[in-house]
């Protein structure tokens, strides 16, 4: 195909060194899907395009494509940054699983529609601070069609009914009323608060959601459930996911055993060493914040 200059407008999630001083960088797009872009001089000091091409970069950008393989950056308009993400390792960790789980379901260059909306719904409200634990599992919950294994939340899967007490069946592919819970023994033997909340984050559309508060024990409840569904579905091994998974372990341990002042330092000792190797281990998209000197 012909290559020729073209207009997209779209999210930069994902950046990895390209020969000498060069980037390659992945860009989100609603029309022409995800592409990947090689950035000139991007890694000199005080280059434009670099700066422009950051993680959770989103804007207008200009580039030399021929719809297929790598594209060229030329240049750039309106670009903006999500802030809130620079400054917080939860946060950026969070993001960029969300925009990994949307990239692994695609091939370049294809559209991608309601998907890309929902990836900046997920964006501008983790930046906001609306929990991202949350927004995290309404997106996988969406996710799943893009997949191929959309599951049936809307009635029973068995009878049709669509009130009632529900449990979910992932060999069935949805949920089951209770008039079935004794003949199916595929259940996951959800509580029916924690089936609810999988209907509704699964079923609404975003713009209809609002602010789900949960409390702890629900949304760990559910959270387990989410990461039974892709493993026993679609099996996908993202290092985002890992990584996530080992930063929230990490947290755990730091806030439940509370270590006392001498304790604490040798622990903030500790941290800085794991911080290291994170840095080395972080998989593309994220950015570990690093404090600014005074």
């Amino acid at each position: 195909m012909v290559r020729e200059l073209k207009e997209v407008q779209g999210i930069i999630f994902k950046r990895q060194k390209y020969k000498e001083a060069d980037l390659l960088a992945k860009i989100m797009t609603k029309q022409d899907g995800i592409i990947t872009l090689i950035v000139k001089g991007a890694l000199r000091p005080k280059s434009r395009l670099g700066a422009a091409t950051l993680n959770f970069s989103m804007g207008t950008y200009v580039i030399y494509t021929s719809g297929h393989g790598l594209s060229n950056l030329r240049t750039y308009k309106e670009v903006k940054q999500f802030d809130g993400l620079y400054q917080d390792l939860t946060k950026n960790a969070y993001a960029s699983f969300i925009f990994d789980l949307i990239d692994h379901a695609f091939v370049e260059y294809q559209p991608i529609g309601k998907y890309y909306d929902l990836a900046l719904f997920a964006l501008k409200k983790i930046n906001e601070g609306v929990d991202c634990e949350m927004i995290t599992q309404i997106v996988q919950m969406k996710m799943l069609s893009a997949y191929g294994v959309e599951p049936e939340l809307r009635h029973c899967v068995i009878c049709g009914k669509e009130k009632g007490i529900f449990d979910y069946s992932i060999k069935l592919g949805g949920v089951i009323c209770s008039d079935h819970f004794g003949v199916v023994n595929s259940c996951m033997h959800l509580k029916p608060k924690e089936t609810a909340v999988l209907r509704t984050i699964g079923l609404l559309p975003t713009d209809r959601l609002g602010t789900i508060t949960i409390n702890e024990e629900t949304k760990k409840a559910t959270r387990k459930a989410i990461d039974r569904i892709y493993r026993e579905t679609i099996d996908l091994n993202l290092k985002t996911k890992k990584f996530l998974d080992e930063l929230k372990l990490f947290f755990f341990f730091f806030i439940w055993f509370k270590p006392s002042s001498c304790v604490k330092i040798c622990t903030c000792l500790a941290m800085m060493r794991i911080r290291k190797v994170l840095v080395k281990r972080v998989p593309f998209g994220v950015r570990v914040p690093r404090k600014r000197p005074l």
